[in-house]
């Protein structure tokens, strides 16, 4: 197994995942297989009980694992399918650690960090990496590690120390590090500065592992001079300074590494430039540059409760771009507060509930994403309720669709108090309820995680008119992260009302795609088809919302059902 090692230095947030993925991209053009590891320091098992505004989104694989949103930068790119063991975390190994200590597996010996939470880290990769990612048999040629955090910080420190021993085991043709740095430029003095990197590396260095190739983040362009003294003072070859600056959309970082041969300088070090190929990457180019070129856009409402950062939606923003590039135009997207638009908000902050009404209504469409606790769910009821009754396109994701059945139930049933009971306990209309097999006390790994079939009750509705492009009709494979769902027993109460549950799961219980008939899109789904978007393939319901959105859907449905 050869290895690629991303670590990074001065500041965090210069893009590892973005550069690891890239260069995955690349290799991967190259003829390669290529698998994928994220390594996070932090002491939590996985990211799944760990807040949005301060980690981002939890992405979710098709096995439950709920891991790093880097990971999905990874499948996104690379279109794989990995597993929870591709991110390993602080918390996995001390638990498998205290574990074997449990058992007596050590036999009486004292446990310690070196060797064996070093030891676990090594046999944990070595394990990982040989797992088949792409649906082929056989392990990868290529494990690209990403290494969480910045060179220097205390909990990384064993992963480190790991990481060292592994490129001393494998050998030095088997290895690869590349270091991301940053080059920062002085508004005063206007010169490209060097030191931070140096000393990022001396310290790296001074760890045990020195970089065979430095991939150093700038707004502008390296000059020769800044390369020059890198070179000479961080011991990495001229060739081998790769320059990741500013570009219009991060499509372009594959490019801009083939462009500076950073292929070659990592197949040479790892010894495979006798069996890759040049990187075939007509089809990344085009995609990346017909991006630059598009002029038209069309404007999305994304109507939640973290808005305040956008990472908190990367997989709803990357699913966004993806459907509108399919459809020739840009994606401009509103971020609306669902709190701007309670009443509450007109008496307490009435320009912020004036703007976010005004954005709303100059929507073209309405997405409500997912989300937990009961801040601005009277917010996203509005906007779900603006879209139903105004006929504009609207798309509702786990906690969207819900937030619809409940403003449903109030608007047009007349049950005005009917909730989720995670929002009222006590409600004499629960259209929303907890589901029976989670744990009420234990919030990590216990909801209703990963890929689940749901099978559609109509082969007329438009959710399956949309996934039949792929192939099946008859149901879908999608992931889930939820705790509540919608009470079977208002089923029937709800569909003669005129909304309908057109997709369920197996066993007929779980309610997990509703629709409005005779709306030009209004759509909920339990599930986050987020996940599975991939660059070029879009998810089927974010492509109906644009599609709807720009009143081409009608035209789509029937080329495809005409089998164009």
């Amino acid at each position: 197994m050869k290895y690629v090692l991303i670590t990074g230095g001065v500041v965090s947030g210069l893009g590892k995942g973005v550069t690891a993925s890239s260069i995955g991209v690349v290799l991967k053009a190259c003829g390669l297989r290529v698998t994928s590891i994220k390594i996070d320091p932090y002491l939590n098992t996985d990211a799944g009980t760990m807040s949005p505004f301060e980690h981002g989104e939890v992405f979710v694989l098709d096995d439950g694992g709920e891991v790093d949103l880097d990971l999905g930068n990874y499948e996104r790119f690379l279109d794989v399918t990995l597993t929870k063991d591709n991110n390993i975390t602080t918390g996995k190994i001390y638990q498998s650690v205290i574990d074997k200590e449990r058992r007596g597996d050590y036999l009486g010996k004292t446990v310690q960090v070196v060797p064996h939470i070093t030891d676990a880290i090594k046999e944990w990769i070595e394990s990982v990496a040989v797992t088949p990612v792409d649906g082929k048999e056989g392990p990868a040629d290529v494990c690209v590690i990403e290494l969480g955090g910045t060179v220097g910080d205390i909990e990384s420190m064993p992963f480190i120390e790991a990481l060292r021993q592994l490129s001393f085991s494998v050998g030095h043709d088997n290895f690869c590090l590349i270091h991301v740095s940053l080059i920062p430029v002085l508004g005063v003095v206007g010169e490209q500065k060097t030191k931070p990197t140096q000393h990022s590396v001396r310290e790296l260095r001074a760890l045990g592992l020195t970089p065979h190739l430095l991939a150093c983040r700038s707004a502008q362009p390296l000059l020769e001079s800044t390369k020059h003294k890198l070179s000479q003072f961080c011991h990495v070859p001229h060739g081998n300074i790769l320059n990741i600056h500013d570009v219009p959309n991060i499509w372009h970082i594959p490019l801009l590494l083939r462009n500076q041969n950073a292929h070659k300088s990592v197949l040479k070090q790892l010894d495979l430039l006798c069996i890759a190929t040049p990187p075939e990457l007509k089809d990344w180019t085009k995609m990346a540059e017909n991006y630059d070129h598009l002029t038209d856009s069309v404007r999305i409402a994304m109507v939640g409760k973290y808005v305040g950062l956008t990472d908190s939606y990367l997989s709803v923003v990357k699913a966004l771009l993806h459907a509108c590039i399919s459809c020739s135009l840009r994606p401009s997207i509103d971020w609306i507060a669902a709190s701007d638009l309670e009443d509450e908000s007109a008496k307490s902050t009435p320009e912020a509930h004036a703007a976010a009404w005004e954005t709303l209504r100059s929507a073209a469409c309405v997405l409500v994403p997912g989300g937990f606790g009961d801040r601005g769910v009277r917010g996203m009821m509005l906007a779900a309720k603006y879209a139903r009754e105004n006929n504009v396109p609207y798309l509702g994701i786990c906690l969207g669709m819900q937030i619809s059945v409940i403003e449903f139930s109030r608007s047009v049933l007349g049950w005005e108090k009917a909730n989720s009971i995670e929002f009222d306990a006590q409600t004499p209309n629960p259209v929303v309820i907890f589901m029976p097999e989670v744990s009420r006390t234990h919030m990590g790994s216990t909801m209703r995680l990963g890929s689940r079939r749901t099978l559609f009750q109509t082969p007329d509705c438009v959710t399956s008119k949309l996934y039949v492009q792929y192939g099946n009709s008859e149901y879908l494979d999608e992931r889930h992260r939820h705790r509540y769902e919608v009470n079977p027993e208002y089923i029937g109460t709800l569909e003669e009302a005129g909304l309908k549950f057109v997709g369920k799961d197996e066993s007929g219980k779980r309610m997990e795609i509703v629709e409005l008939p005779n709306h030009p899109f209004y759509v909920g789904v339990q599930f986050h088809p987020e996940f599975k978007s991939r660059p070029g393939k879009p998810s089927p319901l974010f492509l109906g919302l644009i599609l709807a959105a720009t009143r081409k859907l009608v035209a789509h449905i029937h080329s495809h059902q005409n089998g164009c």
